[in-house]
């Protein structure tokens, strides 16, 4: 039986959720990767792949030192779910990109039908930022994490 839900990986929830908490929580201030673990209760060793392929993107810079830790790279409006999804998971395909993928073996198959989807798609995740996560965790009234003890990276 099939599932009725489209399933997003662990690993991009995982994604989208710490560099929200960096975001929500860290308001410009480092916060180490073991607060976010446990704060969001993502497993240390998956986190620090995660931060790892967050860096390389791009998304995410490290600070060494007393009070280090990671920040965001870029102002939080500045980074889209796309970004994030994509520094994870690799990137979505164009629809020129699909189109040059499919099958030709199958001529009645609707070929622009996957593209059409995947722009939609990109589009979507383009337009959610984190700072339009944040305004919304605001305004929800989810609760900030209480400043904690200084950590080093």
């Amino acid at each position: 039986m099939h599932s009725a839900y489209m399933r997003i990986s662990q690993q991009a929830r995982y994604a989208i959720s710490s560099v929200f908490d960096l975001a929500y929580n860290g308001q410009g201030k480092p916060v180490q990767v073991r607060v976010i673990s446990k704060r969001q209760r993502i497993p240390l060793r998956f986190l620090e792949q995660i931060f790892q392929r967050l860096r390389k993107a791009g998304v995410i810079e490290g600070k060494r030192g007393p009070g280090g830790g990671y920040v965001l790279s870029h102002k939080p409006e500045d980074i889209s779910l796309l970004t994030v999804l994509e520094a994870v998971e690799g990137r979505i395909a164009s629809e020129s990109e699909l189109g040059q993928a499919n099958d030709s073996r199958v001529d009645f198959r609707p070929r622009f039908v996957w593209g059409l989807m995947t722009n939609s798609l990109r589009s979507s995740l383009e337009q959610i930022t984190i700072e339009s996560l944040v305004r919304r965790a605001a305004r929800e009234a989810v609760p900030r994490s209480e400043p904690g003890s200084m950590y080093f990276i």
